[in-house]
């Protein structure tokens, strides 16, 4: 498979690396200018220390984005950006990055042709990482919400000169953390009942999810779409 690109995005790469600090929360460490993947390992680390040192039992789940780059919805993503306060010419120029590409694939070693794609980011366009980790921010904003709202517990730590931070979950670009307390006697669903979630299989589509029971196996709580 190989992609057509008309013009090297290079100068909007060195641009944007410029503002993602500005932009991108403090949990996400990769791709971001001052900021190391080491930093979350050393932080995941304090973590377990913690809990170790103070015999508290915690629980670490680790989330695998199925085909990460390939999933990113367009019309998601412009929303994104615009809320983030990207300009229009920007924006525009985003636009035409992530859907101009085009394809070919080899039948019989010959190439059948070029067809255009729906959605996902360009593979190997250094690019594609910054703007892959612009759409994982609202993720991050969905936990750090859900600590805030007492949904997730985290962990509280205390940094330099003793202001204590409350660490919920970490990001690698696609590599999500998440940290919370292991309670037996308080079960994800006595704390948040999701109950019925309207146009479930809608929003599956959109954010190109597939519905099955990992939910239930993890948290002990189904969403439920109406039948």
């Amino acid at each position: 498979m190989s992609q057509q690109y008309l013009s090297g995005p290079y100068p909007k790469e060195r641009r944007l690396k410029k503002v993602l600090d500005r932009v991108v929360s403090a949990d996400q460490n990769a791709f971001v200018r001052g900021r190391q993947i080491l930093d979350a390992s050393l932080v995941a680390n304090e973590v377990i220390d913690y809990w170790h040192k103070r015999k508290e039992k915690g629980l670490i789940c680790k989330l695998d984005i199925e085909k990460a780059y390939d999933s990113l919805n367009w019309e998601f993503f412009m929303k994104v950006l615009r809320k983030m306060g990207f300009g229009s010419r920007w924006i525009d120029g985003m636009w035409w990055c992530i859907s101009t590409a085009k394809f070919s694939i080899l039948i019989n070693g010959v190439p059948a042709g070029f067809f255009p794609n729906s959605k996902g980011l360009r593979q190997g366009d250094p690019l594609s990482p910054y703007l892959f980790i612009l759409g994982m921010e609202v993720l991050s904003t969905l936990f750090r919400r859900a600590g805030e709202g007492g949904f997730l517990s985290g962990c509280r730590l205390r940094g330099r000169g003793g202001v204590e931070m409350n660490v919920s979950h970490l990001l690698f670009a696609d590599d999500t953390i998440i940290f919370c307390k292991a309670e037996k006697r308080a079960s994800f669903q006595s704390k948040l009942d999701l109950g019925v979630v309207e146009e479930l299989e809608e929003m599956a589509a959109e954010l190109g999810c597939r519905l099955g029971s990992i939910t239930h196996c993890l948290f002990g709580a189904a969403p439920r779409s109406p039948s």
